[in-house]
């Protein structure tokens, strides 16, 4: 059998709806075995959010974020549902929660106590707020809060949020990114032991994606805003409408302006010394980007296009959802496929699929299912 990264690798998954989820299917899609507990009846809250739901009545949220893990419902009302984690825990690699603080530890099977019993488990908390904080952590919240619906839309229109719950992605990937860095540094014998209790904030991850317009804040002085398809910092950099359909054009640097300026034969522009740098041309905004805008409607894209890519000017024009995932490995089941060395092994499990099998086998059914 295929050998992966995370081969042999337990993660324990006890999170619920994006940002856990996802991070524990990043560490699925890696190899690792990926045991999924969730609330008998309902099962993660994500299995509710639709429609859309497939043929078996799995909501496409659902499905999105849960392949390569199997499924086992447990009550923490149940003692011997709460031992069952605790067993689990004790043979895992990682554990990854997202529960409200207090909860687990009511039950006994907190950070503290189980890292204290184990002293290989890595333990990845994953919050709204912080450590700290009993908020409750949706993605629509974090993004208004940490800045960013203040600088997504146009600017004299209202805050708008990023289309899909990235605030949610973002720090699922962060969670999967320290849990990796984790299990690199035991495997050297180098893992202290404060550092194996990891803890990623919704906020935190969400205020750090800023990247560039947080520093400009810092250096500059002074609020960002909003520029709608335009950015702050390069010009031209924004949407044109074209004499069909809206054409993204992303002049990164001056050699690409001049071969830019060159392909929608602006000559004046092309020669002018005072738009040679990126600078100038950011103070001739207006100017620029007027100039390019007549020009991209005498034509269509797709000619438009030719003309950029064969100048070497990155651009591209708007595709829907729907064309997108067409141009990718895709499956209405499985989701997007992970980029190498990640693989799909398991499909999102239905409610409590392999409950029987773990609760008789524990970890020792991955060998099974393996043929080892």
């Amino acid at each position: 059998m295929r050998q992966h990264s995370l081969t042999g690798i337990k993660v324990l998954d006890l999170t619920r709806v994006l940002a856990g989820p996802l991070c524990t299917m990043v560490l699925g899609d890696l190899g690792a075995d990926v045991v999924k507990i969730e609330r008998p009846g309902s099962g993660d809250d994500s299995r509710g959010w639709g429609p859309p739901f497939d043929d078996r009545g799995e909501s496409a949220y659902f499905l999105s974020i849960n392949r390569n893990k199997w499924s086992v419902a447990a009550d923490l009302g149940r003692p011997d549902d709460v031992a069952l984690i605790a067993r689990l825990a004790a043979g895992a690699d990682v554990v990854v929660e997202n529960f409200r603080p207090g909860t687990l530890e009511k039950h006994g099977i907190g950070a503290a106590t189980l890292l204290g019993r184990h002293p290989d488990l890595i333990w990845a908390t994953i919050t709204g707020f912080g450590d700290h904080s009993a908020r409750i952590g949706y993605d629509f919240v974090v993004q208004a809060e940490q800045g960013w619906m203040a600088i997504t839309g146009e600017p004299n229109g209202p805050p708008t949020k990023v289309g899909v719950a990235l605030a949610d992605v973002v720090a699922g990937k962060d969670a999967a990114i320290a849990v990796l860095a984790a299990l690199a540094a035991r495997e050297r014998g180098s893992l202290p032991p404060e550092n194996r209790r990891i803890t990623i904030s919704l906020a935190h991850s969400a205020t750090a994606a800023l990247v560039n317009v947080a520093q400009n804040v810092l250096v500059g002085g002074e609020d960002a805003g909003r520029w709608g398809n335009a950015h702050p910092n390069l010009v031209p950099y924004q949407l044109f409408e074209t004499a069909d359909r809206p054409l993204a054009l992303a002049v990164g640097t001056d050699s690409q302006w001049r071969a830019c300026a060159a392909a929608l034969d602006l000559r004046d522009l092309a020669d002018d010394p005072s738009l040679a740098t990126n600078a100038g041309r950011v103070a001739a905004r207006e100017r620029v980007v007027s100039r390019l805008a007549s020009r991209f409607r005498e034509r269509q894209a797709a000619e438009w296009m030719t003309l950029l890519a064969t100048a070497e000017v990155p651009a591209g024009v708007v595709r829907s959802v729907r064309e997108a995932v067409g141009s990718v490995p895709a499956s209405a089941l499985t989701g997007i496929a992970p980029s190498p060395p990640g693989t799909v092994r398991y499909p999102p499990p239905r409610l409590d699929e392999h409950g029987a099998t773990i609760r008789s086998l524990g970890w020792s059914a991955f060998n099974r299912a393996a043929g080892g």
